[in-house]
């Protein structure tokens, strides 16, 4: 049964409470996704081939070697993306890329079309899933040549309708970056979806800055988004760190996605708010210690605490007493180790006898004792 954390409010204050919602998981090339299983960990390689498909390749080995479950790229031309034009529109006057039209950004960070199948067959090659952002329809088209096995929506095309169903219509797996995107537009990016023909559907929960500042984040709203739409939810992160995707595993993130770099002072278009190869294996690793930690509702004695339960608190005897003394205040402690009756009984024995003779660091037990602790019938 799968559950996720869903929101209500009492008095205006969040509650947050545990419900069913039918969310079901889903599969990307075998690997299944969502509450029931680990983190599904997302490479995004973005931009940080830096023009050079040594780089692609070794960004690759290294997504596998850190323990991640894909690496993903980004399918599209500065001509399928914008259009040539240097009108102030065009024109980027803020952040990492100051000063460039888009057309010159997306000439500079696009990965090849010829690339494509390559790096395909190298990422089957090291074991590790491999599929893309398509961003028009002649993207999908090539990715399809290569059995894509999942397609990503990127947050700035979540409101383009035409090209979500476009992509639904193929049948695979498909992942919603909702970044900008309103409670409206995420609506309707679903139903486009679904009405497209998508079955397996999953949504990330992204702030669309670079970098992005985790007060920004909010990731209260990922499990609002797991039971508003019951779908399979994550996280798309352009924090600088990793703190921000383990809390939102907490909060019942099923993926993350992270872009991914060789060296974060390499001067790419991403590089400086990507994850270095180390972090990555640390974002792996964290994402997975903190699934593993939720794990369920369990208030019995775990296996780790096992040979620790007898240095529990307990009743011992601090006096030496003969049968029929009476047992005082002063006669008994709590301490350490556990092997008398548990300390809830101290009230109930003081002003007892002692029914046998008792040594001073004894523990104090039933058959030490004149009364039965058994409850009256």
């Amino acid at each position: 049964m799968s559950f996720a954390t869903a929101y209500s409010r009492m008095n205006g204050r969040p509650l947050i409470f545990r419900r069913e919602t039918g969310m079901k998981s889903i599969e990307i090339a075998g690997r299944k996704i969502g509450p029931d299983f680990p983190p599904y960990v997302i490479a995004e390689l973005s931009a940080n081939h830096n023009g050079s498909i040594d780089n692609a390749f070794k960004l690759i080995a290294h997504a596998k070697n850190a323990g991640a479950d894909a690496v993903k790229i980004q399918s599209y031309t500065a001509d399928t993306i914008t259009l040539d034009s240097s009108r102030p529109e065009f024109q980027i006057r803020r952040g990492l890329w100051k000063g460039k039209t888009l057309y010159q950004l997306y000439e500079q960070a696009h990965l090849p079309w010829e690339w494509h199948r390559p790096l395909f067959d190298y990422a089957h090659s090291q074991g590790i899933t491999i599929f893309s952002s398509p961003f028009d329809s002649t993207a999908v088209d090539l990715l399809e040549t290569l059995d894509a096995p999942a397609y990503k929506i990127a947050s700035f095309e979540a409101i383009d309708l035409p090209l979500i169903k476009y992509v639904a219509s193929m049948g695979k797996p498909m992942i919603i970056s909702t970044g900008m995107a309103n409670e409206s537009e995420i609506e309707d990016a679903v139903n486009a979806a679904t009405q497209g023909g998508c079955k397996d559907l999953a949504l990330l929960h992204c702030v669309s800055g670079y970098p992005a500042p985790p007060m920004d984040y909010n990731l209260k709203t990922i499990p609002d988004l797991a039971g508003r739409f019951s779908l399979v939810t994550g996280l798309s992160d352009h924090t600088i760190d990793n703190t921000t995707a383990i809390a939102a595993t907490a909060l019942g993130s099923c993926i993350v996605e992270k872009h991914f770099t060789l060296d974060r002072n390499g001067g790419g278009p991403d590089d400086s708010f990507s994850l270095e190869p180390r972090d990555l294996r640390a974002l792996v690793e964290g994402v997975r210690t903190a699934w593993e930690a939720l794990g369920s509702v369990n208030h019995a004695l775990k296996p780790s605490e096992l040979e620790n339960i007898q240095f529990r608190r307990s009743l011992y005897f601090v006096q030496t007493l003969k049968a029929g003394d009476t047992i005082t205040h002063e006669s008994v402690r709590s301490v350490r180790p556990g092997f008398g009756l548990a300390p809830k009984y101290f009230e109930k024995i003081v002003g007892t006898k002692v029914s046998i003779n008792v040594e001073w660091g004894t523990p104090v037990t039933a058959e030490a004792l004149s009364i039965s602790l058994q409850p009256s019938q």
